[in-house]
């Protein structure tokens, strides 16, 4: 119901603007036109006239009336003054059902907060919270952005946002922390970083936390305040462009199988849950490769230790990370057998 409401009220204050804007200027125009034919005023003149006469300000005329100059302003106050009142006052009005309007858009937005959980939170939407969204919503992850600069707000009706700044923990909270399954923080500076990944862990000390290090001695304290895991830009990035110069084909060949938009085919992780039929089997009797068609390019145990390119006779274990490449439908089929 309150979309819908939403919806009549931005609707309804568009044309009202429209119908005001019109009627102001024609108005304007009448009355202007009117003084430059029969007193023969220059326009700005005119149009002055025409605004202290309809505005009743008192002010001295530019010119003394003659006769048909002044029936001409009675025929204006008579006929302009009501009409511009009217613009006056529903111009008002518009700023207020403006206010009402944010009103009823915050509204909404606290209410689909409320009804979320198991979300991610990214605080800090610029170039690069814009690319983790898209990616986390390309795989049907739930997100909550927090930004502070209302001109990085997103448009899009459908992505859930909170207007604050993230370092407060009110702000954390409005967008459900407390129940949300992780949080990415990528704020400009390493110490609005450091300040939401503290005031997190306290908030909610079991939720997977990411945060960007602009500088590389930031690392370490990011991690000793509580994040999982800490991503540095620059030297990712550097990396890339090396990698691009040395390996070019693995670059793309990687690139094509992480990107969410690449479906034919995509890297993942699944996980192997305690029930599941997999457990003590090797590689070669799951059938993961012959069967099912999906390759096995790492195992991360559960301890932590990672094994990569596994053999046929590796032995899965309850609590491994597979990581896998393939088809999705057969991803999906693995995710299957993997949860049990």
């Amino acid at each position: 119901m309150l979309p819908v409401i939403y919806i009549a009220i931005v609707n309804l204050i568009h044309r009202k603007f429209v119908f005001v804007s019109i009627l102001l200027v024609s108005i304007l125009l009448f009355g202007t036109f009117g003084y430059m034919i029969i007193e023969d005023m220059r326009f700005i003149d005119a149009l002055y006239m025409t605004v202290i006469t309809l505005a009743t300000v008192g002010f001295k005329e530019v010119k003394e009336l003659d006769e048909n100059g002044k029936i001409f302003t009675i025929i204006l106050i008579l006929t302009g003054f009501g009409v511009f009142t009217y613009t006056l006052t529903v111009g008002a009005k518009i700023l207020i059902e403006g206010e009402i309007k944010e009103v009823f858009k915050k509204r909404k937005m606290r209410k689909k907060v409320e009804n979320i959980s198991g979300h991610y939170v990214i605080c800090g939407y610029g170039r690069m919270g814009s690319i983790i969204v898209k990616e986390l919503k390309a795989n049907n992850i739930p997100v909550v952005i927090i930004e502070k600069n209302k001109t990085n707000l997103p448009e899009d009706e459908d992505i859930i946002y909170v207007e604050g700044d993230a370092t407060h923990d009110e702000v954390l909270k409005s967008a459900g922390i407390e129940k949300a399954a992780g949080l990415i923080t990528v704020l400009p500076s390493d110490a609005e970083n450091l300040y939401v990944v503290l005031s997190a862990r306290e908030l909610n000390p079991n939720m997977f936390i990411v945060a960007r290090a602009v500088d590389k001695e930031a690392e370490p304290k990011l991690k000793r305040a509580g994040a999982n895991k800490v991503v540095s830009p620059y030297f990712i990035g550097g990396l890339r462009i090396a990698h691009t110069v040395l390996r070019p084909t693995v670059v793309d060949f990687l690139e094509f199988a992480t990107r969410s938009e690449h479906i034919e085919i995509q890297i993942e992780e699944i996980e192997v849950s305690h029930r599941s039929t997999l457990i003590g089997k090797t590689i070669a009797q799951s059938g993961i490769g012959r069967d099912i068609g999906v390759i096995i390019l790492g195992i991360k145990r559960a301890d932590g230790r990672m094994k990569f390119n596994p053999t046929s006779q590796t032995l899965i274990k309850e609590g491994d990370t597979l990581i896998v490449i393939g088809q999705i439908d057969k991803l999906l089929l693995l995710e299957t057998l993997a949860k049990g």
